[in-house]
């Protein structure tokens, strides 16, 4: 479970690396309109870091109750964000 949520942090912040870069430098536009200025404010890091080290000790927690459902659940967002970097990848080095 901590390489499952070490593997999520680094996916997240690597995805908000990313779309902060993407989006800051006009490469790309953000389709919701509250996260844009969140990141043109230069506040969408700080908050990724906060959400991911919240969701962290949630699912933590949860895990030590509900183990399996919890590394099913962890799994699961884990390769949704690995779908998304790739998205992420792919975008950056086609603009």
């Amino acid at each position: 479970m901590k390489y499952l949520l070490a593997m999520l942090g680094g996916l997240e912040i690597s995805d908000g690396i990313f779309t902060d870069l993407l989006v800051r430098n006009g490469l790309v536009q953000e389709a919701n309109p509250l996260m844009e200025s969140v990141i043109m404010k230069g506040d969408f890091l700080l908050l990724k870091i906060i959400g991911v080290l919240l969701c962290g000790l949630i699912l933590w927690r949860l895990y030590k109750s509900y183990p399996r459902v919890t590394v099913i659940v962890t799994s699961s967002i884990v390769m949704f964000y690995g779908a998304v970097m790739v998205w992420n990848l792919g975008v950056f080095f086609t603009v």
